[in-house]
């Protein structure tokens, strides 16, 4: 059973083909790999099959160390891409991949980066379904923006940069995380202004659902970076254009567009780290975990 390990600002992911497992993926199974004492380690698991639909390059699962699905990762989707690419799915440097969250537009902008497209935000979703058209609501006195990017977001903007810092997001993050107001979880993003440019950039802090905190997310930034936009979209979309966030993370930066449609596009870079086959002893253990 071939693997590969990459990461991206230091969100790292084991990256499978479909064809080299000698089984069926399971929860279990996701946990034991991504476990980093007794496994091989990383924040979650990129498995590619041949695409359903020949329209597609290949088809993309995600799934968070504690074995449950993810409707999309903006790093992790960059991270499968990229990989599509160096091991030859395609030799395209715009193509499609399907994900649960639908289909992604990538376009290769460089040897280890790439330009994802993630399509419109929505500020009213399933995820939330109490909530207002404006996605805007209220947790312990203070509000939020839900926005739904592929999978769901919460985000909270904070006074300032040191505000941000000395939250503790081990305390704060469960509890929103899995409120009752948000049936299948959320991802939760608190942010503060750094410079208002343009380009404008922000500092953010993110706890994934199904993971904790954690160094980086794609969607996580983007979240935070839609709903920093719409608090100041007069000033960012005054004349129409997109507007264009620099969101500073834990393992570093990343680009996020957003249109005056809430069209949102993100861009960053992923690296590969290692290759690796698991031990016939360690295949027995999986299958039998079933």
């Amino acid at each position: 059973m071939r693997f590969e390990g990459w990461q991206a600002l230091g969100n790292d992911y084991l990256i499978v083909e479909d064809r080299a497992m000698p089984f069926p993926i399971t929860p279990a199974r996701v946990r034991m790999l991504c476990e980093r004492h007794r496994g091989v380690g990383a924040d979650g698991m990129l498995l590619l099959s041949a695409p359903a639909d020949p329209a597609h390059v290949a088809d993309l699962r995600i799934f968070n160390p504690d074995g449950s699905e993810a409707e999309l990762s903006g790093n992790g989707a960059r991270e499968a891409v990229l990989y599509l690419r160096r091991r030859g799915w395609t030799d395209r440097d715009e193509f499609t991949i399907h994900t649960a969250a639908g289909p992604l537009r990538p376009t290769i902008t460089g040897p280890l980066s790439a330009r994802m497209e993630l399509g419109h935000a929505r500020l009213q979703s399933k995820d939330f379904p109490s909530g207002p058209a404006d996605g805007i609501g209220e947790l312990d006195g203070g509000s939020f923006q839900h926005v739904s990017i592929g999978n769901p977001q919460v985000a909270i903007r904070v006074q300032d940069a040191a505000t941000l810092a000395a939250l503790d997001l081990g305390a704060l993050g469960p509890p929103i995380e899995r409120h009752p107001d948000f049936p299948n979880r959320t991802n939760v993003s608190w942010y503060a202004e750094l410079e208002p440019g343009p380009p404008a950039r922000i500092r953010a802090r993110i706890f994934e659902r199904g993971v904790g905190e954690t160094l980086s997310s794609g969607t996580g930034a983007s979240g935070a970076a839609v709903a920093y936009v719409l608090g100041e979209r007069e000033r960012l979309h005054g004349a129409g254009a997109s507007a264009r966030v620099t969101v500073v993370l834990d393992g570093g930066e990343l680009e996020v567009e957003v249109d005056p449609r809430l069209g949102v596009s993100l861009s960053g870079w992923a690296q590969p780290v290692f290759e690796g086959q698991l031990s016939e002893e360690f295949v027995r253990e999986l299958e039998r975990a079933a």
